[in-house]
């Protein structure tokens, strides 16, 4: 059996408090939830606040058997929570809190030690809001073996959405992801998604940002995937939606995990992703059982 790769996931997690429910949560923290369904050994980096509702998360990632070894409680920080509204279509908006734990995210030796001998490290740009995150970031990267792939997720969620800082953080990364709409907002400076038009702008930002692999999600309609200059498009197919809160974490676990194996071509790991963001899109929550 192949040793399983070490992916380090970098930033929040949070309760995403949704109408049915709370739910544990973050972006990171959801790629990391499914890479570890999926049989990768996940390492987690992250803050959670000593109270109840840092205590029920920790209780839970052990019950998931995930690794708590790289998440910090804190004294003085709360446990990170989001408000989730959802609309017609079980799409999310989002009302985040400031001043939480996962805003320190503190990279001591254990973590450093990690890095050196990651295979990748998954890193959004939510948790990058803070000056001392961006610090911690930065020290991981400079253990990080040249093989290492940098994944970075991009999540505009205002007013955390300074395009600056994610241009920044997009440089030279080796896989970018995000959605149609922040493409847009990154290649054409347009908040409108231009249905079409994702090839073109997964292009531009490569240019751009020396990127050589592009993935761009459109919901419904697919997801596209540009990687050393040849595009590859998944169409969606329908399903009916609880919500769609962390499918496009789901989707790229999913991918990453295909990718870093090598077993399947682009196009067949692109499909898989989606039919996996699909699915938890068809479930409550972003972590649901397997």
């Amino acid at each position: 059996m192949p040793e399983r790769p070490t992916i380090l996931c970098f930033g929040e997690i949070l309760w995403d408090f949704l109408p049915a429910g709370l739910f544990a949560g973050g972006a990171p923290f959801n790629v990391g939830y499914h890479l570890h369904q999926l049989n990768t050994d996940v390492r987690l980096i992250s803050g959670l606040g000593r109270d109840t509702l840092g205590g029920e998360l920790l209780r839970r990632l052990k019950h998931w058997n995930l690794d708590t070894s790289l998440i910090e409680t804190h004294q003085g920080l709360p446990t990170g929570t989001v408000i989730a509204a959802l609309g017609e279509r079980g799409d999310a908006s989002y009302d985040i809190t400031t001043s939480v734990a996962w805003d320190q995210i503190t990279v001591g030796e254990d973590a450093t030690r990690a890095a050196v001998e990651a295979r990748a490290i998954v890193f959004g740009s939510l948790a990058q809001r803070t000056p001392f995150n961006q610090s911690a970031l930065a020290r991981l990267f400079t253990v990080l073996p040249d093989h290492a792939w940098r994944v970075f997720d991009v999540n505009l969620r205002a007013p955390h959405d300074d395009l600056d800082l994610v241009r920044k953080l997009a440089a030279g990364v080796d896989l970018l992801k995000l959605n149609a709409s922040e493409a847009a907002r990154l290649a054409l400076g347009t908040c409108d998604e231009q249905p079409g038009a994702e090839e073109a702008m997964a292009r531009a930002i490569a240019a751009d940002r020396q990127c050589p692999m592009i993935c761009i999600t459109a919901a419904e309609r697919g997801a596209g995937l540009l990687i050393n200059g040849h595009w590859h498009w998944e169409p969606g197919r329908e399903v009916e939606v609880a919500d769609t809160v962390g499918a496009g974490d789901a989707f790229l676990a999913r991918l990453l995990s295909h990718l870093l194996a090598g077993e399947k071509s682009p196009a067949e790991s692109l499909a898989s992703a989606c039919r996996h963001g699909e699915w938890v899109a068809s479930q409550r929550g972003a972590t649901p059982a397997y």
